[in-house]
């Protein structure tokens, strides 16, 4: 059973970065596309970036274009998304997902069944 915990989470303030880690255990993400999503309160989940497996595809939300990067290390079993020049907007819990998805080009949350417990990040001063 595929296991997906997220890490990095924290407070940092507008124009500063944070990296996340969605490190898997049970099975291999080899095989898998990987979502990071994310909630701010009051607000429906949102799909900010999704990594594909066959040709390394990248999605990007519109909002986080040019700021966040999505990668991924089959070889540690984890997927990272670095965020910089972070906004207050960017403020949520953000959640990684994990599905068998060939060549998938979207990042949709009702397509992922697998989901870490999330880490939150708050952008303040």
């Amino acid at each position: 059973q595929l296991q997906l915990v997220e890490s990095g989470g924290g407070l940092v303030q507008p124009g500063g970065s944070l990296r996340l880690s969605c490190a898997a255990s049970g099975l291999s993400l080899d095989n898998y596309a990987i979502g990071w999503f994310r909630q701010a309160p009051g607000k429906e989940r949102e799909g900010v970036s999704c990594i594909s497996t066959e040709s390394g595809g990248t999605y990007y939300a519109d909002s986080v274009k040019g700021r966040f990067t999505v990668s991924r290390d089959n070889a540690k079993n984890t997927v990272y998304l670095e965020m910089d020049n972070l906004k207050p907007e960017d403020t949520a819990d953000y959640y990684c997902a994990a599905e068998v998805l060939s060549w998938y080009t979207l990042c949709v949350p009702a397509d992922f069944r697998s989901w870490g417990q999330g880490t939150q990040v708050t952008v303040s001063s």
